[in-house]
């Protein structure tokens, strides 16, 4: 078992200063065999290309700061307490468009094999 203390990740000095980061937080080293998580911070102006996963679904967490989540081309404002589920297949980004950090925790379901990040162009 492990605990995600929000609060915990929320006080965390931001390991990659000025830039966006993403660590993972659940992996196999877990005992995690299905599921899988990471730590993200936004700075400013950042976020993921537009892209989907063909197997992968996922539940993003928001715990500081405020956003836009872009689902299937729909604006979404998200800001902390926010949790979000995200299909297989459906394409969307996280984009910081605030002049704060926003971070997020997201778990999601391992893909069987390999990387299913597919970016929309």
């Amino acid at each position: 078992m492990k605990i995600f203390r929000t609060q915990e990740y929320c006080q965390q000095e931001n390991p990659t200063p000025g830039e966006k980061y993403r660590g993972e937080i659940l992996t196999q080293e877990n005992d995690a065999q299905d599921l899988g998580g990471i730590f993200v911070v936004l700075v400013p102006g950042s976020g993921p290309p537009y892209h989907y996963h063909q197997n992968r679904e996922s539940i993003i967490v928001a715990i500081s700061g405020e956003a836009t989540e872009i689902l299937e081309g729909k604006e979404l404002p998200i800001k902390a307490g926010d949790v979000i589920y995200i299909p297989r297949g459906e394409k969307h980004t996280t984009i910081n468009r605030s002049d704060r950090e926003f971070r997020y925790l997201e778990f999601f379901t391992c893909p069987p094999v390999g990387n299913d990040f597919v970016e929309v162009k």
